[in-house]
């Protein structure tokens, strides 16, 4: 599964600490700042990342819930049946403004100290990917391929 992660700049180091940990948890992570250089178009370089992910992990904070480019990534997993059940809201700093349509989603907030947070944060992660990647598979196998006659 690949997992786009969807930041406020603000919220960068945290993105790559929770990266890290998803990384070492076996899961394939896009993250703006360790794939892109400069230079490259970014604008261009995220959509194509956002079409060949699974998933999406939205760092919720004061900034990221302000940003627009946030909100375009958001938009563009909400309208894409790809990321269905697949978009993971994880709050990494308190914030208000948190948009009505992902307090509907399992929001993952922190708790305990800063090092264990971002352990457990990054653990509920795996578990809702790991969760929904498993309900895809039992819808799968239950309807099964469809047939040429199907279609």
């Amino acid at each position: 599964m690949r997992v786009f992660v969807s930041h406020s700049h603000k919220d960068q180091r945290i993105a790559e600490e929770l990266s890290s940990r998803l990384s070492a948890a076996g899961v394939k992570v896009w993250l703006a700042e360790k794939e892109l250089l400069p230079g490259d178009n970014w604008p261009l370089e995220v959509g194509k990342a956002l079409q060949r992910s699974d998933a999406m992990v939205v760092l919720l904070s004061p900034d990221s819930v302000e940003s627009r480019d946030v909100r375009r990534e958001i938009a563009y997993a909400l309208s894409s049946r790809r990321f269905e059940g697949r978009v993971v809201p994880v709050v990494v700093r308190p914030t208000e403004g948190i948009p009505w349509f992902l307090r509907t989603f399992r929001v993952i907030h922190p708790r305990g100290a800063p090092r264990q947070s971002v352990k457990r944060m990054a653990e509920e992660i795996v578990e809702s990917l790991i969760g929904s990647a498993k309900k895809e598979r039992v819808v799968e196998s239950i309807l099964g391929e469809p047939k040429a006659a199907d279609l």
